[in-house]
């Protein structure tokens, strides 16, 4: 009996679940199925241009895994462009990210959220200014610097 798939981490939903040929009938096309998980390789790799290890992390797999997932989009894409076939993108064993980045504006005080992924606001959907933080309190400086107490803070090492 083969091991269960892991469930893989999709951080955005496409907005079109299908694409075909110009000027040919659906009926007359064949096509080739893409998943879920699969688009998210490539917008992973692809579009946002990361290392197979930081995407592979953000999905929740291995970076083997990972590679393999890439590749089989990869292929199924060159297929349905190569070979004039219509792409439907539908399935996959995934688990959808609900993370949000929270902004405000420095200038007008509106907050608002959008989801991770998205890339950043170009301005307040309020007064449009550019003056815009991130407004997230739980929101530290990261491992290296916890505290303030990183290497070479004065305490000795052992």
């Amino acid at each position: 009996m083969p091991r269960p798939r892991i469930r893989r981490r999709v951080g955005w939903e496409p907005e079109a679940a299908y694409f075909k040929p110009r000027g040919i009938p659906v009926s007359r096309l064949e096509e080739e199925v893409l998943g879920i998980d699969e688009l998210e390789s490539l917008r992973l790799a692809d579009l946002l241009g990361l290392y197979q290890e930081d995407a592979a992390s953000r999905m929740n797999v291995s970076r083997q895994t990972f590679g393999r997932i890439v590749e089989s989009a990869r292929r199924k894409v060159a297929d349905a462009l190569v070979n004039g076939k219509a792409l439907k993108i539908e399935g996959g064993v995934i688990t959808m990210m609900t993370v949000t980045r929270k902004f405000r504006c420095s200038d007008c005080g509106h907050a608002w959220e959008i989801p991770f992924g998205t890339g950043r606001p170009e301005g307040c959907p309020s007064c449009k200014s550019v003056n815009i933080h991130r407004d997230e309190p739980e929101r530290g400086f990261g491992r290296r610097f916890r505290g303030g107490r990183g290497r070479g803070c004065g305490r000795p090492v052992s």
